[in-house]
């Protein structure tokens, strides 16, 4: 059986590279055709394309369309054995349809893991250059917040900055408050505050500070003061899908910080922080329910089993969309939308399995 599951590894394997590399020059040439027009405006330099934009776009989109292309895969190569009686064969020679599982499930392990380590550790890497290749010759990736800006920068420390502006790093008509109990102990205002990057501290302008205690109130007027803050300039403004730049470590420690300042974005990164960890476990799953459909021989051949096959895995997708939106705009928490869609085909890749021909 040993040879059996290195044939069917093999195919499952090859399939797969050979389908995604030629999606991928597909959808490079189509990238060329359409941002073609910003790199001669930008004057961007050939090698800074590939080696910065294009090199380091094709693990963000292998990860992308992993599962896709996992299912396909599958069903293209298992349709073929199904038409040669090729798995009639092998459950003749006594062989039961879950030990035929068994290469398929060891491939699928290895995509998994694949995608686990690009999705959280390389692929933030590579984002990391190929973002600032897009913000330096394709459009800023930064944009301000809206006014009226409240944040909570640690236990009992609130800021308040009317609004900001990202291409000077300056905020107007700032204000910190420290609470001790609820108790309200210390109060600075500010005309603006402006960040200086070469110490890492906060310059303050015409400012009033309140020192509130239980027998007496000071009150302290200045015209600047150098101070620093647990603030970045990064926490008052938003930048495009920055979650892309993170590692799974460097994630889960933004989400606190998050959730400390009372962000409302903070379940954008929560359902990232989800979908890396149940995207991996999607193609062991879209993986089964391909086996289970194309491993019997039907009159439509491999053109039926794609057709099923591409239906079902669009589903996934959509489903994947439709419960990502809930969990950012409702109430469903973004672990349950991340799973969901596992769980549901997983249970549907059970059913097919169990009928599928023994």
């Amino acid at each position: 059986m040993k040879i059996i599951d290195w044939y069917i590894f093999k195919k499952f394997i090859g399939t797969f590279v050979y389908a995604i590399s030629l999606l991928i020059i597909i959808v490079i040439i189509f990238d060329i055709s359409e941002n073609i027009e910003d790199f001669l405006k930008s004057n961007a330099p050939i090698k800074a394309i590939v080696f910065d934009y294009y090199i380091n776009f094709i693990p963000y989109f292998i990860n992308l369309f992993v599962y896709l292309f996992t299912f396909i895969s599958v069903i293209f190569f298992t349709s073929k054995m199904a038409g040669n009686t090729e798995i009639i064969a092998i459950l003749s020679s006594g062989v039961s349809f879950t030990r035929l599982l068994r290469p398929y499930l060891m491939a699928a392990v290895l995509l998994g893991v694949i995608s686990f380590y690009l999705g959280n550790f390389l692929i933030p890497r590579t984002s990391e250059i190929r973002r600032d290749f897009k913000n330096k010759y394709m459009g800023n990736l930064s944009k301000d917040k809206d006014r009226n800006i409240h944040l909570q920068i640690e236990k009992g420390v609130f800021v308040y900055v009317e609004s900001f502006n990202s291409k000077v790093n300056t905020g107007y008509k700032f204000t910190l408050e420290k609470f001790d109990n609820q108790q309200l102990k210390y109060k600075l205002l500010a005309e603006r505050i402006e960040f200086d990057s070469t110490i890492n501290k906060w310059k303050i302008i015409n400012y009033v500070e309140r020192q509130i205690d239980s027998l007496h109130e000071s009150i302290i007027k200045g015209k600047e003061m150098d101070t620093t803050l647990h603030l970045k300039p990064t926490d008052l403004y938003k930048i495009k899908d920055d979650f892309e730049v993170m590692n799974f470590w460097e994630l889960r420690t933004h989400i606190e910080n998050e959730h400390l300042k009372g962000s409302a974005s903070v379940t954008n990164y929560e359902v990232e922080m989800h979908k890396r960890l149940a995207s991996p476990v999607a193609i062991i799953v879209l993986t089964f329910i391909g086996v289970a459909l194309s491993s019997r021989k039907v009159r439509g051949g491999i053109g039926m089993h794609l057709g099923l096959g591409i239906a079902i895995t669009f589903s996934y997708i959509l489903f994947m969309q439709v419960s990502t939106v809930f969990a950012t705009y409702g109430n469903l928490h973004p672990a349950l939308a991340a799973w969901l869609p596992n769980i549901i085909f997983a249970v549907l890749g059970i059913y097919l399995i169990v009928k599928a021909p023994k």
